[in-house]
């Protein structure tokens, strides 16, 4: 149990850290899409003159907002869940079919990274129709982004729920084996979660 332990404790702290900024930057995207959405209505509806990226530049954003924000959901017990069987079974019973229902995620996690790092692979082949990066404004000239980059925030998304699942999973073992106490609380988010 004391390796579990071990292996427990940079998990949690590489989670405490990469789970808090990138919950900062989902929150970055989420209000730079909202900008970006009102800057389209503001110029279809008023200006009479849409423009030709902001649509896509929502997406690319909404994915990555994604992303970022469900591994700290995930970890937070945010996902929507039913847990009328666990409630109703003894603790330890409880915490065994939690295991298995974790290491069932853990399963669908990895096929999720295998083919969200397929469908990068696939990405540097096409280029967006309408984001570019403007190096025109500098003396350069303007790059067509990948769509690589926006199909990325599915394997990272995945990366980061295996790593929390990782994190679950073991916890739960030392709830198992009644070795929890001591560890360090899980670091609750400001997200909110389902009822």
């Amino acid at each position: 149990m004391q390796l579990i332990r071990g292996i427990l404790l940079p998990i949690q702290i590489w989670n405490d850290w990469v789970l808090w900024l990138g919950r900062g930057l989902a929150i970055v995207a989420l209000a730079v899409m909202v900008a970006v959405i009102l800057a389209q209505v503001w110029f279809r509806y008023v200006l009479n003159n849409a423009l030709p990226w902001p649509d896509e530049a929502a997406r690319f954003l909404m994915l990555w907002m994604t992303g970022l924000a469900a591994p700290s959901g995930l970890r937070a017990g945010g996902f929507v869940a039913i847990d009328m069987l666990t409630e109703a079974l003894p603790r330890r019973l409880a915490d065994i079919v939690i295991l298995v229902l974790l290491g069932l995620a853990m399963t669908v996690l990895l096929m999720g990274i295998q083919l969200g790092w397929n469908h990068v692979n696939s990405g540097w082949l096409f280029a967006s129709s309408s984001l570019r990066l403007p190096l025109d404004l500098v003396g350069g000239t303007s790059i067509k982004i990948k769509l690589a980059w926006m199909y990325m925030s599915i394997f990272v998304g995945m990366v980061l729920m295996a790593i929390v699942n990782v994190e679950l999973i073991l916890r739960r073992i030392l709830m198992i084996a009644g070795r929890a106490e001591g560890l360090p609380p899980l670091s609750h988010s400001d997200l909110p979660e389902a009822e």
